[in-house]
């Protein structure tokens, strides 16, 4: 009896992919859309990484583009669905993401706020939903508001809870962020621009379009489809990582796109039916990538662009990756900005004069964008903080 031998691919051949599908070697993207498009979605709990992504990639990278792409056009939504974390992906795509991963997420939040508020707070079904449907109306009277304005109107948004009792993170908070976040979670509101610059967190809250339903499984495949294609090959621990899902509906949604098997370093892998060929080799190219980078968070399995030793120094404690230097698809070092608007960068291998030259070219277009706006990550890594000191 024959055996079908899987074709094998290199972890050179998916370094050329990743350049080329995620717009960084080669031609860079006109717009943010076309950005947010090659990539699935750009991670958003830090508001920064939004648009440093977004600039990495684009030919001519501008704030306002990127401002009037997320509050005006609203070609791009921000929405918490992959692994309960924000993202920003494109609008057709919500709907999509929200059935494939949050909507059962979200209904399991809705139940613990609920439990949780009447246990500290005495508040039954009745006043929950009262203070929701009065939390709705004011969003469609008032339009973008702050939670702080928002409690204007509503008293029962400025009451406090303690989150944490007795343990050293013990905090309290106001009502507002469990409500809205319910809310928010469900695709019944929706952030809107924040007060202060693009790297602010204070974002305002405004009414949103309905959701339509989708089918969770139909919602999976198509997701699993949208992976694949940016990020294949990837392994079915990969996809089960960046989804969150569990691994019966890792191995469904997959077995319904057609994937085909493939040989990896990392064990088998899968590509979409029509991708076998192997991508065109590229010119060099350099990149500095913003911590929570969707590409260097995109995979669970890194070993084929990171050096598993330089783990330590570009990774905090909870897996967050920092603020990146690439070259040719591989992370070779790390950077960090200054207060005085200086980026500083350090190599963790040396990659050859080329390389550091084309560096300096990335590192003179950041300074560029970043112009008077200073950036510090949300999430620190060893090196950040000792490139920002």
């Amino acid at each position: 009896m024959s055996t079908t031998l899987l074709r094998r691919i290199t972890p050179a051949e998916r370094r050329a992919r990743l350049g080329s599908r995620h717009l960084l070697g080669g031609a860079r993207a006109r717009t943010p859309c076309e950005v947010v498009d090659a990539l699935v979605a750009l991670h958003a709990t830090d508001p920064a990484t939004v648009f440093l992504s977004a600039a990495a990639r684009m030919a001519v990278p501008e704030v306002a583009v990127v401002e009037r792409a997320l509050y005006e056009e609203r070609t791009l939504a921000r929405i918490r669905c992959m692994r309960r974390t924000m993202f920003v992906l494109p609008s057709g795509l919500a709907p999509v993401a929200h059935a494939a991963t949050a909507q059962g997420d979200a209904a399991k939040n809705r139940a613990h706020t609920m439990r949780h508020l009447r246990e500290t707070c005495g508040w039954g079904t009745a006043r929950y939903t009262a203070v929701e449907q009065a939390a709705i109306v004011a969003l469609t009277k008032r339009g973008e508001v702050s939670a702080a304005e928002l409690a204007l109107d509503i008293p029962e948004l400025r009451e406090q809870i303690v989150t944490f009792p007795g343990k050293p993170y013990e905090s309290r908070k106001s009502l507002s962020a469990p409500i809205l976040g319910v809310l928010a979670a469900e695709g019944r509101i929706r952030r809107a621009r924040p007060r202060g610059s693009w790297t602010s967190s204070q974002f305002c809250w405004a009414p949103a379009d309905p959701l339509p339903e989708l089918p969770a499984g139909h919602a999976r495949t198509e997701l699993a489809r949208r992976y694949l294609s940016a990020f294949g090959p990837v392994t079915a621990d990969d996809l089960k990582w960046w989804t969150g899902w569990n691994m019966t509906d890792t191995r469904r949604a997959l077995a319904a796109t057609g994937a085909e098997a493939v040989e990896l370093d990392e064990g088998i892998g899968y590509l979409l039916p029509g991708e076998e060929e192997s991508p065109a080799e590229a010119e060099p190219w350099a990149a500095l990538l913003p911590g929570l980078d969707p590409t260097p968070m995109g995979w669970r399995h890194r070993d084929f662009y990171l050096n598993p030793d330089h783990k330590p120094a570009l990774f905090d404690r909870n897996g967050n990756i920092g603020p990146t230097i690439w070259w040719n698809g591989a992370i070779i070092g790390g950077w960090a900005q200054r207060r005085d608007g200086r980026i500083a960068w350090e190599l963790l291998t040396d990659p050859g004069r080329a390389a550091r030259t084309a560096i300096e070219t990335e590192i003179a277009r950041l300074t560029a964008f970043l112009g008077a706006t200073r950036v510090t990550p949300q999430y620190r890594t060893p090196l950040e903080r000792k490139l920002a000191s």
